[in-house]
């Protein structure tokens, strides 16, 4: 028996898994019949890595390119967090023009693969995960038809995707552990939720958080490393996934300061008191300025 993880291709059939050294039959460009069909009907998914190119081609932050180009999706029953690029009303992709992909040189791992399907699996007790790939064959598609074939691995190496998969690798695994473990974990709390897309998605937002005080206080790391978190997107986005590893599966590699976790109860302790003391004097102002009403 196999776990899988599919990513990041949406099928209503169960494809053939392509055997190592495979062929396939298949070329697209612009003389093809069907150019840019696939890009009017677009369904995908984003990992973290495909986020940071996007942003940085279209010289915007991660937090504008999450609101303006993507949407929300829950990858599975427990609510995982995913995100998807934004279409137009008929779905079409909102990059693509009439030459083509307006973002090619940086468009996401799943336009690289395409027509390959692309799966994490790992056998029954095995602590490894192997990569399987599968042929996407859709009707209207006539790059199939074309006099040329190539093996999968040079391919991959033509769609420059190998170092997608090399950097997207880790949270793909991850995603893997989360669906081996099963309802053994349950469903995450809305905060671990939040948390997942913050440390996935969101480097903005993951940036002021590793840069915080609170954080600071927890962990035991130095100013180089908090050097390398302001100003470098890629180290900042594989240390959001080391982050979930050890906050939501409990694989330390982060050193924790000593005392860390009773600091921040007693932090929150003060915190409660303050506000709690602050909300009986405002009640006391209140009830005295009523007082006056009734007297005035």
């Amino acid at each position: 028996m196999s776990e899988k993880f599919d990513i990041p291709f949406k099928s209503s059939f169960v494809p053939a898994v392509l055997e190592p050294g495979a062929k396939i039959k298949f070329n697209c460009h612009k003389g093809v019949s069907c150019f840019n069909a696939c890009c009017k009907h677009a369904d995908i998914q984003l990992t973290p890595y495909d986020i940071l190119r996007l942003k940085d081609n279209l010289g915007v932050s991660v937090t504008e390119f999450l609101k303006d180009h993507t949407v929300p999706f829950e990858m599975d029953k427990d609510g995982l967090p995913g995100v998807k690029l934004r279409t137009d009303n008929e779905g079409a992709c909102l990059f693509v023009n009439d030459e083509g992909c307006s973002v090619y040189k940086d468009r996401p791992t799943a336009c690289r693969y395409y027509p390959i399907g692309h799966m994490a699996m790992r056998e029954a007790g095995s602590s490894e995960d192997e990569a399987r790939y599968f042929l996407i064959r859709e009707d209207h598609c006539k790059g199939h038809e074309e006099d040329r074939e190539i093996l999968v691995d040079e391919y991959r190496k033509e769609q420059e995707v190998e170092v997608y998969d090399q950097l997207n690798r880790e949270w793909l695994q991850l995603m893997l552990k989360k669906k081996s473990t099963g309802p053994a974990i349950g469903r995450p709390s809305d905060t671990s939720l939040q948390f997942f897309f913050m440390c996935s998605y969101d480097t903005d937002r993951l940036r002021r958080f590793v840069l915080s005080d609170s954080f600071k206080a927890s962990y035991d790391l130095d100013e180089k490393f908090y050097q390398t978190m302001e100003n470098e997107d890629l180290a900042l986005m594989q240390f959001g996934t080391r982050l979930l590893k050890q906050v939501l599966f409990g694989e330390v590699t982060i050193p924790v300061k000593d005392n860390a976790t009773e600091k921040r109860i007693e932090e929150r302790k003060e915190i409660l008191e303050m506000r709690r003391k602050a909300e009986v004097e405002l009640h006391k102002q209140k009830q005295e300025q009523q007082m006056k009403d009734a007297l005035s």
